[in-house]
């Protein structure tokens, strides 16, 4: 089985979070110790996408 490192989608650099092939991940939130971001993430077969969510709007009343 081949494991590579999670790298953080706003700086690049190695998280603390591995994965291998058969890894899945679904809205996992990754955090990033040196930039301190929190992303959402997906993964399937060691490729990794940022999920965009939208920011959470204030109600009025």
């Amino acid at each position: 089985m081949k494991a590579d490192w999670i790298f953080g989608p706003i700086c690049g650099n190695k998280t603390r979070d591995r994965i291998r092939e058969d890894t899945v991940l679904e809205d996992y939130p990754l955090y990033c110790p040196k930039c301190k971001q929190e992303s959402l993430i997906e993964a399937e077969n060691l490729r990794i996408s940022v999920i965009k969510a939208p920011d959470a709007k204030t109600q009025s009343r």
